[in-house]
């Protein structure tokens, strides 16, 4: 027998340069490290910050972009019955007129808030003007990418979303996840139920005769929540944010108000 010839219980070369499956990829350690890549393509480490996103709060999230207004809807869950509901949220002012939507890791949302605003005020001492959605989503998007590339950081296990009335734009709803993609939306939903919050969604916007107006996207973006979760929500069960044209700046309804869309809401079925 040669020597470059094969032991004939020995399998080929071929059979020993198969990527090995992804339980494997995970036992061999690639899930160990943000920055090396698996033999499939994948980084284990920034697809577990995904996972945190849907399971880490057990949340759903959606935004709905209406005609002249945005619409954002979460659930609001308070762990101890000593705390205060008020200091339990999901929702923030990046800037007076550009609200967030944080999905996930309460810490996480809460660190990557304090870049943002950090970002939006230098750029309005730079430029003398309130930075504009769609390149704030792109700073946050720059920031997440940056932390899939480095060993010593781990990615922000949070989802983002960012709405705004944009001066040229109008109504404007930016996503950004933890791996650094974003991108623009009608409408997007995060946490334990984003897809079937997205199917429910799309079919909302398929509708050509709905009129989206203020009062209707509000309505819209919580019966859409209610119907996915399969649950009748009380006003301290869900925190809704709303910027529009004819009014200033990002507005948080009253749970007074909330309850006047969840009758209405009752009231349509």
């Amino acid at each position: 027998v040669s020597a470059s010839a094969p032991h004939p219980g020995t399998p080929s070369l071929v059979c020993r340069a198969r990527a090995p499956s992804p339980v494997m990829s995970r036992a061999a350690g690639y899930d160990r490290h943000i920055t090396v890549f698996s033999p499939e393509g994948r980084l284990h480490q920034v697809e577990y910050a995904y996972q945190a996103v849907k399971k880490n709060q057990n949340v759903t999230s959606v935004a709905l972009k209406g005609e002249d207004c945005v619409v954002a809807v979460t659930q609001r869950k308070v762990p101890d019955k000593l705390m205060d509901k008020d200091f339990v949220t999901h929702i923030y002012n990046i800037t007076p007129n550009i609200g967030a939507l944080m999905t996930g890791m309460s810490p996480d949302g809460r660190a990557l808030v304090f870049k943002a605003r950090e970002i939006a005020s230098k750029f309005k001492d730079t430029n003398g003007y309130e930075i504009p959605v769609h390149f704030l989503a792109l700073k946050i998007a720059n920031i997440g990418q940056v932390y899939t590339q480095h060993a010593y950081m781990r990615p922000y296990g949070v989802s983002t979303m960012l709405f705004s009335i944009d001066d040229e734009k109008g109504s404007s709803l930016f996503q950004v996840d933890p791996a650094g993609m974003y991108y623009g939306y009608k409408a997007c939903a995060a946490g334990t139920k984003d897809q079937e919050s997205m199917n429910a969604l799309e079919k909302i916007i398929k509708k050509k005769d709905l009129k989206l107006t203020e009062t209707e996207t509000i309505q819209q973006a919580i019966g859409c929540l209610q119907a996915v979760l399969g649950m009748d929500f009380k006003p301290a069960d869900i925190e809704v944010a709303v910027v529009c044209k004819n009014r200033h700046g990002v507005i948080r309804l009253s749970e007074e108000e909330i309850d006047t869309h969840l009758t209405a809401i009752a009231e349509k079925d």
